[in-house]
Parts: C-alpha cells; sequence; structure tokens
C-alpha cells in the first residue's frame, strides 16, 4: 500500500521497511501493520487534536507532570503553544504508560520507539498469526469468561502498584491473544496517587469488566474488586500478589474529623512546596539541559 504520510519520515530512518495494511483507526488514532527487519509491528499515528472524538478532559490530566510552570500555565490557558504541548503531553502520556506496565510485567503491546506523534509497538496476534480480536468481537463459555476476568483483575492489582489507572478500560481496549488478553490504549492513564478523580476511574474500569463477562458469567457482576483494591491500596497493603475476594464491606464508624485536618493541612503544605518549586523554575534556565521525555525518566 501507499504509504501514509506521518509513516514517511519512519521508513526514510529505516525505523519500518515496509507499511503492510491499515489494521484500524480509532477515535484518537489509526493503527498500521508495518514491516520492520523480519518483524511485523503496530505503528499507531495519533490523530490531530481536532480530528479526535475523545476529550482530553481535564479529569484525566490533573496530576500529569509538565516541564515547567510556563508549560502548565500555556496548557491552562489553552494558547497555542500550550496547546501544541499539551498535545505532546497526551501522547507521551502513552508511551510512559506503555514502558512504566511493561516493565512491571502487565500484558500491554511492547513499546519500541516514538517519533513524531508515530508509536511503534508490537503487534499482538491470535494462535494464527492474525491481528487479535478485541474481546467485544468474541464469544466466551462461563468458565474463560471466568478465567479471563481474574487474569484482568489481576492485571488492573498490578497497574495500581505501577501507580496507574488505565481510565478509559473496557472491552474494546482489550485484545485476546493465546496467551489471554492484552489491554492496549492507554493515552488517558491517571496517576494513581496524583488524581482526585483516580478511584471513580478505576471503578468504572473495573466495572465495565464485570458488566462484559458478566454476560457469560453473571456471578461476576455482583464482585466489588474496586474498593476492595483500593482500600488496600490506600492502606499501603496492595501487591501483585495480593489475594482479593470480590467483596467489600463499607466501614459503619464516624469520619475522624481530626484526620481529615490533618490530611488537608498536608496538601496545604505540599501545594506550598509546589508552589516554591514551580517558582524556582521560572527563574532563567542558563544552560540546564532539557529533562529526558517522560518514559525514560
Amino acid at each position: 500500500m501507499k504509504t501514509p504520510r506521518r509513516l514517511e519520515p519512519l521508513v526514510e530512518d529505516g525505523l519500518i521497511d515496509e507499511v503492510l495494511r491499515p489494521l484500524m483507526s480509532g477515535k484518537e488514532a489509526s493503527v498500521y501493520v508495518v514491516r520492520c527487519g523480519d518483524s511485523l509491528r503496530c505503528a499507531k499515528v495519533y490523530k490531530e487534536a481536532s480530528k479526535r472524538s475523545f476529550r482530553q478532559a481535564a479529569e484525566y490530566q490533573e496530576g500529569r507532570k509538565v516541564r515547567n510552570s510556563r508549560q502548565a500555565r500555556a496548557m491552562a490557558k489553552g494558547s497555542k503553544y500550550g496547546r501544541r504541548e499539551q498535545e505532546e503531553a497526551w501522547q507521551n502520556a502513552e508511551v510512559a504508560a506503555l514502558f512504566r506496565l511493561a516493565g512491571a510485567g502487565v500484558r500491554v503491546p511492547k513499546p519500541y520507539d516514538f517519533l513524531d506523534g508515530v508509536l511503534l509497538m508490537e503487534l499482538v496476534t491470535d494462535a494464527e498469526g492474525d491481528a487479535a480480536p478485541r474481546l467485544n468481537d468474541v464469544t466466551l463459555d462461563a468458565d474463560e469468561a471466568r478465567r479471563h476476568h481474574a487474569f484482568l483483575i489481576r492485571q488492573i492489582v498490578a497497574m495500581l502498584c505501577a501507580g496507574l489507572v488505565h481510565g478509559d478500560l473496557s472491552e474494546f481496549n482489550v485484545l485476546l491473544g493465546p496467551d489471554g488478553p492484552v489491554i492496549i490504549d492507554l493515552p488517558q492513564a491517571v496517576d494513581a496517587a496524583g488524581n482526585n478523580h483516580a478511584f471513580s476511574m478505576l471503578e468504572r474500569d473495573v466495572g465495565n469488566m464485570a458488566a462484559y463477562f458478566g454476560r457469560f458469567a453473571p456471578e461476576l457482576r455482583q464482585t466489588r474488586y474496586a474498593r476492595e483494591m483500593w482500600a488496600l491500596y490506600e492502606a499501603g497493603r496492595l501487591t501483585p500478589e495480593t489475594p482479593l475476594s470480590g467483596t467489600f464491606v463499607e466501614a459503619e464508624e464516624a469520619a475522624d474529623v481530626r484526620a481529615v485536618l490533618r490530611e488537608i493541612e498536608a496538601a496545604q503544605r505540599e501545594e506550598a512546596r509546589r508552589q516554591a518549586q514551580r517558582q524556582a523554575e521560572d527563574e532563567p534556565r542558563g544552560n540546564r539541559e532539557e529533562p529526558p521525555p517522560p518514559w525514560l525518566q
């Protein structure tokens, strides 16, 4: 096929030898099957912000690191520079998440390179070597549903232990390879500790999995893994191997007002520290080098 314009620089640089065929086109990117030497890989080409249907909602961006306070202010104001920086940060988020999660043992496509808005990564295939189907495209029996659900719950736990929540997990963002489910599409992944919406997103992700697999094994719809794992995470007791029951009992004791006030004071001190850091960053940079990209930090 004719090489798409956005992939031409990667072909010229020798990162891609041949573009074979389009694989899919989604709300945020188009994906192509490419040949790199003797290997088949995916090239994910991010769409321009004006052509995407997925909105970079504020709740997804909360807690994400930026290079300096100038960049943060520009992104908040929505200036031309700010929109460009916001777009770069949005794309970098998926690359950083893939490297972090792959390093933590989470089953995600292996990332290889990222250049000019194109992510080069592993092509997930089925047992016959064809592109793996999404969960939404397969029919399962009850035992398969229970097995895949249990595996994905462990993957969500591993992600949380690595400090991330997917934020948009559903049967449309999971591929079914010969070794089981593979989680994809992570540009909206959020920092579990730094985002106030992290728990609600985790609860939605886990709920989506229960709803989908519950079509084949109805008892899965009654599980409450999200609240259970979040309570363990907040208590510092969650590990990738922590056994879960799928049940959760709400605490009935009265709220500890003093503890709440201590949390507020701690948050105020942290905000003061961040403001001081931002002021320091606004000082002349001199000959300081730019920091490495987020997926290498």
